[in-house]
């Protein structure tokens, strides 16, 4: 069946006949998620969340199209754990701008990259890129950062933690081996306290901060937190693709 709001499950026919309000690109990684995750994780979440999104506002009139999700973030500090994938931001630019160029040749005046993976940030790359395409309006979107995590989800960390771990044994269980062999998920903070604080940032070299790959134990996941977890961060998502795709682009302060 035809689903009008998924641009690789949707046919010509009817393609043609619709007009988008947006386009939504999301955006992961392919990097190793403790033990008992799969290496697409962040891909796998974000379409999906990209995807229910997207359903729930097609059913309040704004039709968004959701692009194939592009499967690669920059993991250049962890290029030293077997199998990580990395794609450098200029890699990612390029890969922007092309998208772009697609959607200006169609009249697609509206992008939100939907961002899945907390090594990639596209705010530097989008105040390049954006005045090389003003038709256009671009926004980021972290999905990961809707909510804070503690409402639902008791323990912290941003990696293979509770709340991927509940979320990924919602939507895709098979995919999740049992979580007495998943690693502890305990990690190791940088020394200087300007970091922690948040006011001076450098990456973290992930083989010295974590054993497993992870941070955050993921010992009190569950699928039942995963799904209201996702339906709260799904529903003010769509809020905001909303207001997005009916707002003039040129009237979007007040």
């Amino acid at each position: 069946m035809s689903v009008p709001y998924i641009l690789s499950q949707t046919q010509w026919k009817t393609v043609q006949n619709q007009q988008y309000d947006m386009a939504i690109l999301p955006w992961g990684a392919t990097e190793a998620h403790n033990y008992h995750l799969p290496y697409g994780t962040d891909n796998m979440e974000t379409e999906y969340i990209a995807a229910k999104a997207a359903e729930k506002a097609w059913e309040k009139g704004v039709h968004a199209a959701v692009l194939p999700v592009i499967p690669f973030g920059v993991n250049t500090s962890q290029l030293d754990i077997y199998m990580t994938m990395n794609m450098n931001p200029s890699t990612m630019y390029k890969i922007v701008e092309d998208v772009l160029m697609s959607l200006s040749n169609h009249n697609v005046s509206k992008l939100v990259i939907f961002n899945g993976h907390g090594g990639n940030d596209f705010k530097m790359l989008i105040r390049e890129i954006q005045p090389k395409f003003p038709e256009i309006f671009i926004a980021q979107l972290n999905w990961y950062e809707v909510v804070p995590l503690k409402q639902f989800f008791e323990e912290e960390g941003d990696h293979a933690n509770e709340m991927e771990t509940s979320i990924m044994m919602y939507i895709v269980p098979d995919l999740v081996l049992p979580l007495r062999e998943a690693g502890s998920g305990d990690a190791k903070v940088p020394r200087f306290s300007a970091r922690n604080e948040g006011w001076v940032w450098f990456p973290r070299s992930w083989t010295q901060v974590t054993q497993d790959t992870g941070i955050g134990n993921p010992k009190k996941a569950s699928a039942e937190k995963g799904e209201k977890y996702l339906e709260t961060i799904t529903d003010k998502i769509t809020d905001f693709l909303v207001e997005f795709g009916t707002t003039d682009s040129n009237d979007i302060y007040r």
